[in-house]
Protein backbone atom coordinates (compact mmCIF):
# COMPACT_ATOMS: atom_id res chain seq x y z
CA UNK A 1 0.00 0.00 0.00
CA UNK A 2 1.33 3.52 -0.58
CA UNK A 3 2.34 6.00 1.82
CA UNK A 4 -0.14 8.88 2.59
CA UNK A 5 0.90 12.17 1.50
CA UNK A 6 1.84 14.17 4.27
CA UNK A 7 0.67 17.88 4.66
CA UNK A 8 1.03 20.80 6.65
CA UNK A 9 -1.39 23.99 6.73
CA UNK A 10 0.75 26.38 8.87
CA UNK A 11 -1.42 29.54 8.49
CA UNK A 12 -4.66 30.00 8.74
CA UNK A 13 -6.47 29.31 5.26
CA UNK A 14 -10.13 29.55 4.17
CA UNK A 15 -12.23 26.17 5.27
CA UNK A 16 -12.54 25.50 1.51
CA UNK A 17 -9.07 24.97 1.20
CA UNK A 18 -8.39 22.85 4.24
CA UNK A 19 -11.78 20.74 3.03
CA UNK A 20 -10.52 20.19 0.09
CA UNK A 21 -7.79 18.40 1.26
CA UNK A 22 -9.41 16.06 3.47
CA UNK A 23 -11.72 15.35 0.90
CA UNK A 24 -8.74 12.72 -0.83
CA UNK A 25 -7.93 9.30 0.95
CA UNK A 26 -4.48 8.93 0.68
CA UNK A 27 -3.55 12.52 2.56
CA UNK A 28 -2.95 13.12 5.97
CA UNK A 29 -3.56 16.75 6.85
CA UNK A 30 -2.98 18.70 10.05
CA UNK A 31 -3.08 22.23 10.57
CA UNK A 32 -0.82 24.04 12.83
CA UNK A 33 -0.88 28.20 12.61
CA UNK A 34 1.53 30.20 14.52
CA UNK A 35 4.56 28.33 14.92
CA UNK A 36 8.05 29.95 15.24
CA UNK A 37 11.14 29.39 13.17
CA UNK A 38 12.51 27.00 15.36
CA UNK A 39 9.08 24.72 15.38
CA UNK A 40 8.40 24.74 11.76
CA UNK A 41 12.37 23.76 11.37
CA UNK A 42 12.01 21.00 13.88
CA UNK A 43 8.28 19.68 12.01
CA UNK A 44 8.48 20.75 7.93
CA UNK A 45 10.39 18.01 7.00
CA UNK A 46 7.82 15.27 8.06
CA UNK A 47 5.45 16.24 5.51
CA UNK A 48 5.59 16.68 1.98
CA UNK A 49 4.12 19.55 1.07
CA UNK A 50 3.35 22.62 3.37
CA UNK A 51 0.63 25.32 2.15
CA UNK A 52 1.10 28.81 4.02
CA UNK A 53 0.32 32.34 3.59
CA UNK A 54 1.57 35.53 4.37
CA UNK A 55 2.04 35.15 8.46
CA UNK A 56 4.56 31.65 8.23
CA UNK A 57 8.04 32.80 7.92
CA UNK A 58 9.54 29.80 5.59
CA UNK A 59 12.99 30.98 5.99
CA UNK A 60 16.76 29.11 5.21
CA UNK A 61 16.66 28.11 8.51
CA UNK A 62 13.15 26.50 8.48
CA UNK A 63 14.54 24.51 5.22
CA UNK A 64 17.75 23.61 5.99
CA UNK A 65 16.49 19.94 6.95
CA UNK A 66 13.70 19.56 4.71
CA UNK A 67 13.42 15.83 4.78
CA UNK A 68 11.01 14.46 3.15
CA UNK A 69 9.59 17.63 1.75
CA UNK A 70 9.33 18.47 -1.86
CA UNK A 71 6.40 21.33 -2.46
CA UNK A 72 5.26 24.51 -0.56
CA UNK A 73 2.49 26.61 -1.70
CA UNK A 74 1.32 30.21 -1.26
CA UNK A 75 -2.23 31.15 -0.94
CA UNK A 76 -2.08 34.17 -2.36
CA UNK A 77 0.68 35.72 -4.92
CA UNK A 78 3.61 37.20 -3.11
CA UNK A 79 6.14 34.74 -1.51
CA UNK A 80 8.05 37.24 0.17
CA UNK A 81 7.92 34.77 3.14
CA UNK A 82 9.37 32.26 1.53
CA UNK A 83 13.59 31.73 1.10
CA UNK A 84 13.26 30.81 -2.69
CA UNK A 85 16.88 30.20 -2.84
CA UNK A 86 16.99 28.02 0.05
CA UNK A 87 14.16 26.17 -1.37
CA UNK A 88 15.23 25.84 -4.81
CA UNK A 89 18.70 24.50 -3.61
CA UNK A 90 17.03 22.00 -1.10
CA UNK A 91 15.24 20.51 -4.64
CA UNK A 92 11.73 22.17 -2.79
CA UNK A 93 9.15 23.69 -5.80
CA UNK A 94 7.16 26.60 -4.19
CA UNK A 95 4.12 27.59 -6.25
CA UNK A 96 1.36 30.53 -5.87
CA UNK A 97 -1.30 31.19 -6.60
CA UNK A 98 -2.16 34.48 -8.58
CA UNK A 99 -4.33 33.81 -10.69
CA UNK A 100 -7.39 33.19 -7.99
CA UNK A 101 -7.07 36.75 -6.70
CA UNK A 102 -6.51 38.87 -9.64
CA UNK A 103 -9.06 40.62 -9.41
CA UNK A 104 -9.55 41.68 -6.20
CA UNK A 105 -5.91 42.93 -6.15
CA UNK A 106 -6.85 44.92 -9.09
CA UNK A 107 -10.47 46.05 -7.93
CA UNK A 108 -8.30 47.30 -4.60
CA UNK A 109 -5.48 49.20 -6.44
CA UNK A 110 -8.41 51.18 -8.45
CA UNK A 111 -10.11 51.52 -5.13
CA UNK A 112 -7.53 53.23 -3.53
CA UNK A 113 -6.64 55.48 -7.08
CA UNK A 114 -10.04 56.61 -6.52
CA UNK A 115 -10.32 57.11 -3.31
CA UNK A 116 -7.27 59.10 -3.11
CA UNK A 117 -7.99 61.37 -6.54
CA UNK A 118 -11.62 62.29 -4.62
CA UNK A 119 -9.73 62.61 -0.86
CA UNK A 120 -12.68 60.01 0.37
CA UNK A 121 -10.44 58.94 3.38
CA UNK A 122 -9.82 63.05 4.58
CA UNK A 123 -13.33 63.56 3.75
CA UNK A 124 -14.73 60.82 5.65
CA UNK A 125 -13.05 61.31 9.40
CA UNK A 126 -13.84 64.84 9.20
CA UNK A 127 -17.64 63.71 8.69
CA UNK A 128 -16.97 61.27 11.80
CA UNK A 129 -15.46 64.07 13.77
CA UNK A 130 -18.66 65.99 13.07
CA UNK A 131 -17.49 68.48 10.25
CA UNK A 132 -18.17 69.85 6.93
CA UNK A 133 -16.20 71.00 4.67
CA UNK A 134 -16.51 70.58 0.71
CA UNK A 135 -14.38 73.26 -0.56
CA UNK A 136 -11.61 71.22 1.44
CA UNK A 137 -11.87 68.37 -0.49
CA UNK A 138 -11.88 69.20 -3.76
CA UNK A 139 -10.52 66.38 -5.87
CA UNK A 140 -9.81 65.64 -9.10
CA UNK A 141 -11.24 63.38 -11.81
CA UNK A 142 -9.87 60.52 -13.68
CA UNK A 143 -11.21 60.74 -16.98
CA UNK A 144 -8.90 62.30 -19.47
CA UNK A 145 -5.76 61.55 -17.31
CA UNK A 146 -3.00 58.88 -17.89
CA UNK A 147 -2.06 55.91 -15.72
CA UNK A 148 1.35 54.20 -15.46
CA UNK A 149 1.20 50.80 -14.78
CA UNK A 150 4.08 49.57 -13.13
CA UNK A 151 4.02 45.47 -14.07
CA UNK A 152 1.62 44.10 -16.83
CA UNK A 153 1.10 40.78 -15.61
CA UNK A 154 -1.88 39.74 -15.07
CA UNK A 155 -3.37 42.20 -12.03
CA UNK A 156 -1.24 44.92 -14.47
CA UNK A 157 -3.69 43.94 -17.61
CA UNK A 158 -6.97 43.95 -15.38
CA UNK A 159 -5.81 47.45 -13.87
CA UNK A 160 -5.61 48.48 -17.76
CA UNK A 161 -8.44 47.04 -18.30
CA UNK A 162 -10.55 49.15 -16.33
CA UNK A 163 -8.71 52.08 -16.48
CA UNK A 164 -9.58 52.34 -19.48
CA UNK A 165 -13.48 52.16 -19.25
CA UNK A 166 -12.81 55.10 -17.02
CA UNK A 167 -11.46 57.26 -20.51
CA UNK A 168 -7.78 57.42 -18.87
CA UNK A 169 -5.18 56.99 -20.78
CA UNK A 170 -2.85 53.91 -19.92
CA UNK A 171 0.84 53.51 -20.56
CA UNK A 172 2.60 50.86 -18.90
CA UNK A 173 6.50 49.57 -18.09
CA UNK A 174 7.09 46.36 -18.52
CA UNK A 175 10.54 44.87 -19.44
CA UNK A 176 9.53 41.46 -20.41
CA UNK A 177 7.14 42.97 -22.95
CA UNK A 178 9.18 43.25 -26.36
CA UNK A 179 6.96 45.29 -28.18
CA UNK A 180 5.21 49.04 -28.33
CA UNK A 181 1.75 48.52 -27.15
CA UNK A 182 -0.42 45.67 -25.30
CA UNK A 183 -3.93 45.53 -24.76
CA UNK A 184 -4.85 45.45 -28.67
CA UNK A 185 -2.79 48.79 -29.19
CA UNK A 186 -4.57 50.34 -26.21
CA UNK A 187 -1.60 50.54 -23.57
CA UNK A 188 1.49 52.08 -24.81
CA UNK A 189 4.40 50.30 -23.57
CA UNK A 190 7.60 52.12 -22.47
CA UNK A 191 11.50 50.34 -22.55
CA UNK A 192 12.57 53.32 -20.15
CA UNK A 193 10.84 54.06 -16.58
CA UNK A 194 11.98 57.51 -16.31
CA UNK A 195 10.74 58.38 -19.71
CA UNK A 196 7.38 57.36 -18.31
CA UNK A 197 7.47 58.63 -15.05
CA UNK A 198 7.66 61.98 -16.86
CA UNK A 199 4.40 61.35 -19.19
CA UNK A 200 1.71 60.39 -16.31
CA UNK A 201 -0.42 61.55 -13.75
CA UNK A 202 -0.82 58.39 -11.63
CA UNK A 203 1.01 55.59 -10.50
CA UNK A 204 0.58 52.04 -9.87
CA UNK A 205 2.54 49.20 -8.98
CA UNK A 206 2.28 45.65 -9.84
CA UNK A 207 5.50 43.72 -9.31
CA UNK A 208 7.61 41.79 -7.53
CA UNK A 209 10.58 43.08 -4.60
CA UNK A 210 13.30 42.44 -6.07
CA UNK A 211 16.76 43.99 -6.45
CA UNK A 212 15.29 45.52 -9.84
CA UNK A 213 12.10 47.02 -7.91
CA UNK A 214 13.33 47.68 -4.88
CA UNK A 215 13.34 51.96 -4.62
CA UNK A 216 12.49 52.22 -8.20
CA UNK A 217 9.91 55.16 -7.03
CA UNK A 218 13.13 57.19 -5.25
CA UNK A 219 14.04 60.95 -5.10
CA UNK A 220 15.57 61.05 -8.38
CA UNK A 221 12.56 59.94 -10.12
CA UNK A 222 10.04 62.13 -7.92
CA UNK A 223 12.42 64.96 -9.58
CA UNK A 224 11.13 63.92 -13.15
CA UNK A 225 7.58 63.37 -12.00
CA UNK A 226 4.54 66.04 -12.88
CA UNK A 227 4.30 67.96 -10.17
CA UNK A 228 0.70 66.42 -8.52
CA UNK A 229 1.93 62.81 -9.37
CA UNK A 230 -0.68 60.22 -7.50
CA UNK A 231 1.08 57.25 -6.00
CA UNK A 232 -0.66 53.56 -5.64
CA UNK A 233 1.19 50.97 -4.23
CA UNK A 234 -1.06 47.53 -3.66
CA UNK A 235 2.00 45.25 -4.89
CA UNK A 236 4.89 45.07 -2.29
CA UNK A 237 6.60 47.49 0.22
CA UNK A 238 9.86 48.70 -0.34
CA UNK A 239 8.67 49.70 -4.51
CA UNK A 240 8.56 53.09 -3.09
CA UNK A 241 11.36 54.98 -1.23
CA UNK A 242 9.34 56.40 1.70
CA UNK A 243 11.52 59.12 2.97
CA UNK A 244 11.84 60.38 -0.74
CA UNK A 245 8.00 59.75 -0.89
CA UNK A 246 7.15 61.80 2.69
CA UNK A 247 9.44 64.98 1.26
CA UNK A 248 7.37 65.10 -2.11
CA UNK A 249 4.70 64.89 -0.61
CA UNK A 250 5.57 67.79 1.52
CA UNK A 251 6.87 69.82 -1.29
CA UNK A 252 3.54 69.12 -3.22
CA UNK A 253 5.44 67.38 -5.96
CA UNK A 254 3.68 64.18 -5.04
CA UNK A 255 -0.12 64.88 -4.93
CA UNK A 256 -1.22 61.88 -2.71
CA UNK A 257 -0.28 58.36 -1.83
CA UNK A 258 -2.81 55.36 -1.30
CA UNK A 259 -0.56 52.58 0.49
CA UNK A 260 -1.22 48.97 1.05
CA UNK A 261 1.93 47.01 1.47
CA UNK A 262 4.60 47.93 3.63
CA UNK A 263 8.40 46.79 4.05
CA UNK A 264 7.58 45.81 8.18
CA UNK A 265 3.97 44.43 8.78
CA UNK A 266 2.16 45.86 10.61
CA UNK A 267 4.20 49.50 10.62
CA UNK A 268 5.56 51.11 13.56
CA UNK A 269 2.85 53.02 15.62
CA UNK A 270 4.83 56.31 14.47
CA UNK A 271 5.09 55.67 11.25
CA UNK A 272 5.34 59.05 9.19
CA UNK A 273 2.77 57.48 6.86
CA UNK A 274 0.43 57.34 9.20
CA UNK A 275 0.36 60.66 10.14
CA UNK A 276 0.58 62.12 6.76
CA UNK A 277 -2.67 64.02 5.85
CA UNK A 278 -1.84 63.24 1.73
CA UNK A 279 -1.62 59.45 2.58
CA UNK A 280 -4.58 57.03 2.33
CA UNK A 281 -3.41 53.87 4.05
CA UNK A 282 -5.11 50.12 4.15
CA UNK A 283 -3.78 47.06 6.22
CA UNK A 284 -2.50 44.82 3.02
CA UNK A 285 -6.18 44.21 1.88
CA UNK A 286 -4.94 43.41 -1.88
CA UNK A 287 -6.83 39.68 -1.54
CA UNK A 288 -8.74 40.10 1.29
CA UNK A 289 -12.53 39.60 0.26
CA UNK A 290 -14.39 36.94 1.22
CA UNK A 291 -14.03 35.41 -2.65
CA UNK A 292 -10.69 35.56 -2.31
CA UNK A 293 -9.76 34.22 0.86
CA UNK A 294 -12.06 31.27 -0.46
CA UNK A 295 -10.06 31.35 -4.18
CA UNK A 296 -6.61 31.34 -3.48
CA UNK A 297 -7.00 28.70 -0.19
CA UNK A 298 -8.84 25.92 -2.49
CA UNK A 299 -6.23 27.42 -6.07
CA UNK A 300 -3.23 26.27 -3.40
CA UNK A 301 -4.50 23.20 -1.77
CA UNK A 302 -5.82 21.96 -5.74
CA UNK A 303 -1.99 23.02 -6.76
CA UNK A 304 0.15 21.06 -4.34
CA UNK A 305 -1.95 18.03 -4.34
CA UNK A 306 -1.48 18.10 -8.01
CA UNK A 307 2.09 17.77 -7.90
CA UNK A 308 2.46 15.47 -5.28
CA UNK A 309 0.34 13.47 -7.09
CA UNK A 310 2.48 13.78 -10.03
CA UNK A 311 -0.64 15.12 -11.69
CA UNK A 312 0.36 18.69 -12.85
CA UNK A 313 2.52 22.00 -12.25
CA UNK A 314 0.36 24.97 -11.72
CA UNK A 315 2.20 28.86 -10.74
CA UNK A 316 5.85 26.92 -10.37
CA UNK A 317 7.65 30.12 -9.03
CA UNK A 318 11.29 28.65 -8.38
CA UNK A 319 11.02 26.32 -11.50
CA UNK A 320 9.93 28.59 -14.76
CA UNK A 321 9.02 26.68 -18.19
CA UNK A 322 8.44 22.78 -16.32
CA UNK A 323 5.12 21.78 -17.19
CA UNK A 324 4.04 18.18 -15.93
CA UNK A 325 0.43 19.16 -18.12
CA UNK A 326 1.91 18.03 -21.20
CA UNK A 327 0.47 16.00 -23.90
CA UNK A 328 1.06 11.91 -24.23
CA UNK A 329 3.62 12.69 -27.77
CA UNK A 330 5.17 15.90 -25.35
CA UNK A 331 5.43 13.37 -22.46
CA UNK A 332 7.18 10.28 -24.61
CA UNK A 333 9.56 12.95 -25.43
CA UNK A 334 10.24 13.70 -21.75
CA UNK A 335 10.75 10.31 -20.97
CA UNK A 336 13.09 9.59 -24.26
CA UNK A 337 15.20 12.56 -22.43
CA UNK A 338 15.68 10.74 -19.40
CA UNK A 339 16.33 7.69 -21.34
CA UNK A 340 18.80 8.69 -23.61
CA UNK A 341 20.74 10.68 -20.94
CA UNK A 342 21.26 7.33 -18.97
CA UNK A 343 22.56 6.47 -22.25
CA UNK A 344 25.27 9.18 -22.89
CA UNK A 345 26.63 8.69 -19.26
CA UNK A 346 28.90 6.00 -20.23
CA UNK A 347 30.82 8.57 -22.63
CA UNK A 348 31.47 11.16 -20.14
CA UNK A 349 34.40 9.47 -18.44
CA UNK A 350 36.11 12.91 -17.96
CA UNK A 351 33.07 14.25 -15.99
CA UNK A 352 30.07 16.98 -17.42
CA UNK A 353 30.96 20.55 -18.68
CA UNK A 354 28.74 21.74 -20.73
CA UNK A 355 24.96 20.31 -21.88
CA UNK A 356 22.71 21.76 -25.01
CA UNK A 357 19.54 20.15 -25.24
CA UNK A 358 18.05 20.64 -29.24
CA UNK A 359 14.65 19.69 -29.21
CA UNK A 360 13.07 20.07 -33.02
CA UNK A 361 9.66 20.36 -33.73
CA UNK A 362 6.67 22.90 -33.05
CA UNK A 363 4.67 20.56 -31.09
CA UNK A 364 7.27 20.21 -28.78
CA UNK A 365 8.50 24.05 -27.91
CA UNK A 366 5.97 23.83 -24.75
CA UNK A 367 8.14 20.70 -23.40
CA UNK A 368 11.71 22.08 -24.03
CA UNK A 369 12.18 23.82 -20.39
CA UNK A 370 11.16 20.25 -19.31
CA UNK A 371 12.74 18.00 -21.06
CA UNK A 372 16.12 19.84 -20.55
CA UNK A 373 15.58 19.58 -16.66
CA UNK A 374 14.73 15.90 -17.11
CA UNK A 375 18.17 14.96 -18.90
CA UNK A 376 20.15 17.42 -16.17
CA UNK A 377 18.54 15.09 -13.66
CA UNK A 378 19.69 12.21 -15.03
CA UNK A 379 22.92 13.39 -16.08
CA UNK A 380 23.64 15.05 -12.44
CA UNK A 381 22.46 12.47 -10.79
CA UNK A 382 24.96 9.88 -11.50
CA UNK A 383 28.05 12.25 -10.54
CA UNK A 384 26.60 14.60 -7.50
CA UNK A 385 26.74 13.10 -3.95
CA UNK A 386 23.36 15.04 -3.50
CA UNK A 387 20.49 14.29 -5.22
CA UNK A 388 18.96 17.10 -7.65
CA UNK A 389 15.42 17.22 -8.85
CA UNK A 390 13.66 19.03 -11.82
CA UNK A 391 13.44 21.81 -9.01
CA UNK A 392 17.04 22.69 -7.93
CA UNK A 393 18.91 20.49 -11.55
CA UNK A 394 19.78 24.52 -12.93
CA UNK A 395 20.57 26.13 -9.78
CA UNK A 396 23.15 22.74 -8.89
CA UNK A 397 24.52 22.43 -12.09
CA UNK A 398 25.64 26.30 -12.05
CA UNK A 399 27.18 25.78 -8.78
CA UNK A 400 29.46 23.44 -10.53
CA UNK A 401 30.43 25.20 -13.93
CA UNK A 402 28.16 23.46 -15.92
CA UNK A 403 26.94 25.42 -18.54
CA UNK A 404 23.27 24.44 -20.00
CA UNK A 405 21.06 26.01 -23.14
CA UNK A 406 18.23 24.83 -24.61
CA UNK A 407 17.48 25.40 -28.47
CA UNK A 408 14.15 24.82 -29.84
CA UNK A 409 14.38 24.02 -33.58
CA UNK A 410 11.31 23.59 -36.03
CA UNK A 411 12.57 21.57 -39.28
CA UNK A 412 9.18 20.06 -41.17
CA UNK A 413 11.61 18.04 -43.27
CA UNK A 414 13.15 15.98 -40.39
CA UNK A 415 10.12 15.84 -38.33
CA UNK A 416 10.03 15.82 -34.46
CA UNK A 417 13.75 14.55 -32.38
CA UNK A 418 15.63 15.21 -29.70
CA UNK A 419 19.91 15.81 -29.37
CA UNK A 420 22.03 15.71 -26.52
CA UNK A 421 25.46 17.34 -26.85
CA UNK A 422 27.48 16.98 -23.81
CA UNK A 423 30.76 18.38 -23.56
CA UNK A 424 33.25 16.03 -21.66
CA UNK A 425 36.96 17.04 -21.33
CA UNK A 426 38.10 18.30 -24.48
CA UNK A 427 35.53 15.99 -26.70
CA UNK A 428 32.16 16.66 -27.32
CA UNK A 429 29.63 14.26 -27.23
CA UNK A 430 26.29 13.57 -28.98
CA UNK A 431 23.19 11.38 -28.75
CA UNK A 432 20.00 11.67 -30.81
CA UNK A 433 16.83 10.31 -30.41
CA UNK A 434 12.85 10.37 -31.74
CA UNK A 435 9.34 8.72 -31.18
CA UNK A 436 8.58 6.13 -33.85
CA UNK A 437 5.91 5.78 -36.03
CA UNK A 438 4.73 2.63 -33.54
CA UNK A 439 4.99 5.09 -30.19
CA UNK A 440 8.29 3.86 -29.16
CA UNK A 441 11.12 5.80 -27.87
CA UNK A 442 14.36 5.33 -30.70
CA UNK A 443 17.64 6.08 -30.32
CA UNK A 444 19.12 6.97 -33.67
CA UNK A 445 22.82 7.77 -32.75
CA UNK A 446 25.20 7.63 -30.81
CA UNK A 447 27.89 9.52 -31.07
CA UNK A 448 29.56 8.77 -34.92
CA UNK A 449 27.88 5.31 -34.73
CA UNK A 450 23.88 5.55 -36.32
CA UNK A 451 21.09 3.33 -34.41
CA UNK A 452 17.92 2.05 -34.41
CA UNK A 453 17.21 1.14 -31.35
CA UNK A 454 14.81 1.13 -28.24
CA UNK A 455 16.40 2.52 -25.21
CA UNK A 456 15.03 -0.41 -22.97
CA UNK A 457 16.18 -3.47 -20.83
CA UNK A 458 19.32 -4.27 -20.01
CA UNK A 459 22.02 -2.92 -22.52
CA UNK A 460 25.61 -3.61 -23.06
CA UNK A 461 27.50 -0.55 -24.90
CA UNK A 462 30.39 -1.86 -26.31
CA UNK A 463 33.06 -0.17 -28.91
CA UNK A 464 35.69 -2.32 -30.68
CA UNK A 465 37.93 -2.62 -33.15
CA UNK A 466 35.94 -3.33 -36.64
CA UNK A 467 37.98 -6.36 -37.82
CA UNK A 468 36.32 -9.71 -37.93
CA UNK A 469 35.67 -12.36 -34.92
CA UNK A 470 34.62 -9.52 -33.05
CA UNK A 471 30.72 -10.34 -32.50
CA UNK A 472 31.81 -14.03 -32.40
CA UNK A 473 33.77 -13.27 -29.55
CA UNK A 474 31.63 -11.21 -27.79
CA UNK A 475 28.65 -13.60 -27.99
CA UNK A 476 30.56 -16.70 -27.25
CA UNK A 477 32.10 -14.94 -24.21
CA UNK A 478 28.30 -14.04 -23.01
CA UNK A 479 27.37 -17.79 -24.16
CA UNK A 480 30.10 -18.86 -21.57
CA UNK A 481 28.62 -16.96 -18.61
CA UNK A 482 25.27 -17.95 -19.22
CA UNK A 483 23.45 -14.70 -20.49
CA UNK A 484 21.69 -14.71 -23.35
CA UNK A 485 21.32 -11.94 -26.22
CA UNK A 486 18.06 -10.54 -26.67
CA UNK A 487 19.11 -8.65 -29.39
CA UNK A 488 22.40 -6.49 -30.95
CA UNK A 489 22.47 -3.77 -33.05
CA UNK A 490 25.69 -2.96 -35.03
CA UNK A 491 27.28 0.59 -36.21
CA UNK A 492 30.53 0.91 -38.16
CA UNK A 493 32.47 4.10 -38.34
CA UNK A 494 36.31 4.92 -39.46
CA UNK A 495 37.62 1.26 -38.22
CA UNK A 496 35.72 1.50 -35.46
CA UNK A 497 32.16 -0.43 -34.27
CA UNK A 498 29.69 -0.34 -31.95
CA UNK A 499 28.00 -2.84 -30.81
CA UNK A 500 24.77 -2.22 -28.46
CA UNK A 501 23.75 -6.00 -27.02
CA UNK A 502 20.34 -6.64 -25.19
CA UNK A 503 20.56 -9.15 -22.63
CA UNK A 504 18.40 -10.88 -20.90
CA UNK A 505 18.44 -9.70 -17.73
CA UNK A 506 21.63 -7.88 -15.89
CA UNK A 507 25.14 -9.75 -16.28
CA UNK A 508 27.04 -9.91 -13.62
CA UNK A 509 30.54 -7.55 -13.08
CA UNK A 510 32.38 -10.71 -14.21
CA UNK A 511 30.32 -10.48 -17.14
CA UNK A 512 31.82 -6.99 -17.99
CA UNK A 513 35.08 -7.58 -16.46
CA UNK A 514 35.88 -10.46 -19.54
CA UNK A 515 34.06 -8.19 -22.18
CA UNK A 516 36.82 -5.15 -21.44
CA UNK A 517 39.57 -7.72 -21.82
CA UNK A 518 38.73 -9.12 -24.93
CA UNK A 519 41.30 -8.35 -27.30
CA UNK A 520 39.87 -5.40 -29.71
CA UNK A 521 37.69 -4.59 -27.06
CA UNK A 522 38.11 -0.88 -26.78
CA UNK A 523 35.27 0.39 -24.52
CA UNK A 524 32.30 -1.51 -22.31
CA UNK A 525 29.55 -0.08 -20.05
CA UNK A 526 26.04 -1.37 -18.80
CA UNK A 527 23.21 0.62 -18.70
CA UNK A 528 19.78 -0.59 -17.06
CA UNK A 529 16.67 1.28 -18.05
CA UNK A 530 13.31 0.86 -17.40
CA UNK A 531 10.87 -0.70 -19.68
CA UNK A 532 8.52 1.40 -22.36
CA UNK A 533 5.29 2.01 -20.69
CA UNK A 534 2.61 4.65 -22.48
CA UNK A 535 1.04 4.78 -19.40
CA UNK A 536 4.07 6.37 -16.70
CA UNK A 537 4.49 10.35 -16.17
CA UNK A 538 8.06 10.79 -16.73
CA UNK A 539 8.44 13.69 -15.17
CA UNK A 540 6.91 13.07 -11.97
Amino acid sequence: MAEAIRILVADKLADQGVDYLRGFAGIEVEVKTGLSEDELAATVGEYDGLVVRSAAQVTAKALAEPGRLRAIARAGVGVDNIDLEAATAAGVLVMNSAEASTITTAEHALALMLGLARNVGPASRTMVDGGWDRSKFVGAQLAGKTLGIVGLGRIGQTVAERALAFDMTVVAYDPIFNAETALDGRVKLYRDFDQMIEAIDVITFHVPLNEHTRGILNAERFARCRAGLLVVNAARGGIVDIPALIDALDSGQCGGAAIDVFETEPPEADDPLRRHPKVLLTPHLGASTAEAQEAVSVHACQQIVEYLRGEGMRGAVNAPGVRLDLDPGQMKYVDLARRMAQLALPMCEEGIAEVTVRVCGADLAAAADTIERIAMVELLNSVLNVPVNMVNVKLAAEQRGITTRTVTEDDARSGSRLSLEIRSGDEMRHITGRIGDEGQPRVMRIGRYAMDIVPAGTMILIMNEDRPGMIGMVGTAMGDEGVNIADMTISRHDHTAMMVVKADGRPGDEVIERLRGLPGILKVAEVTLGEVSSEENPAS
